[in-house]
């Protein structure tokens, strides 16, 4: 039997949104009687799998509840056990409200390359479930188009391993300049509520998006560029060619149907998505997928 701890600890205290507390309240509810525990405080305690949301890198700031991640992946891995991690689900461009309530689970981290994405055996039925709810589906790729988006990442997040995102984006317009004149947007990450201080570009037809849905930015779109982020994901669901330049692309969730090299800017690679959408899909459920045990069906299996 399968011993489940599950932290709400790791929440910070300033959160209103209910959702982080749901979803660990939900998860809990899903595991056999007796096999879970909920813990409030600050207290870790040794289990096959430790359940919180959010995750946490080496560099994170110094406070409480990332302190508290930190000390359960540490003991965790001590003792040769796991830690499921919650994050913000792929599909969110489609659903900004998360009304459908899907999240994103993965097993030790948060990177494919270094996390479980539970994708051992892939069940095409989870997919057509999460399109079906939200309502959307893979469009062809697309073979026309104007501008280039750049989509910016979170200023010091740890998803970019400690590069500055300024200097990415202007290592990435002179990139692009150097293969092709299409006009250039740059897109921020909507949730760095200091963008506005830092995001500041002069160069010849390159312009700054105003837009809150990412749609929008789409919309007339050639390529989008990322670093490693999730609109990799909604432009190659949308069929507007990928690249992406992390050095160890193979971070990004996008990596399959990418290119990676700006250098075919003009000439990029269109593949086959099915199996990689479908692949994706197997670590998302949402609240009801939790409660009725479908997450943990799945998610026992890797322990």
């Amino acid at each position: 039997m399968k011993t489940v701890r599950v932290y709400y600890a790791g929440i910070p205290k300033k959160n209103t949104k209910p959702e982080k507390r749901n979803v660990l309240k939900y998860f809990h509810q899903g595991v056999p009687y007796n096999q879970s525990k909920e813990i409030e405080k600050m207290q870790w305690e040794p289990s096959d799998l430790a359940v919180m949301q959010g995750w946490v890198h080496e560099n994170s700031e110094s406070v409480p509840h990332l302190n508290f991640r930190k000390t359960i992946i540490h003991e965790q891995r001590r003792i040769g056990k796991h830690t499921l991690a919650i994050d913000s689900n792929l599909f969110l461009y489609r659903d900004p409200n998360n009304t459908k309530n899907y999240l994103r689970f993965s097993l030790d981290d948060v990177f494919p390359t270094t996390g479980n994405y539970f994708t051992d055996n892939i069940d095409p039925r989870r997919w057509h479930k999460i399109k079906t709810d939200i309502g959307f589906d893979i469009q062809p790729w697309r073979t026309s188009g104007e501008h280039i988006l750049i989509c910016l990442q979170r200023n010091g997040g740890w998803s970019m391993s400690g590069l500055d995102v300024m200097k990415w984006c202007n290592q990435t317009i002179k990139k692009i300049k150097q293969h092709t004149d299409r006009p250039i947007t740059v897109r921020a990450h909507p949730g760095d509520k200091r963008a506005k201080q830092y995001l500041k570009l002069k160069y010849p037809n390159v312009k700054i998006s105003k837009n809150l849905n990412i749609l929008e930015d789409f919309k007339n779109c050639w390529a989008t560029v990322t670093y490693n982020s999730s609109p990799g994901v909604a432009s190659a669901i949308e069929g507007i060619p990928v690249f992406v330049t992390d050095k160890n692309p193979k971070r990004s969730q996008a990596f399959d149907v990418a290119n990676v090299d700006l250098i075919n800017i003009e000439n990029p690679k269109t593949v086959e998505r099915q199996q990689w959408v479908e692949k994706i899909a197997m670590s998302h459920y949402n609240f009801e997928d939790l409660r009725n045990g479908t997450a943990w069906n799945t998610i026992k299996d890797y322990l």
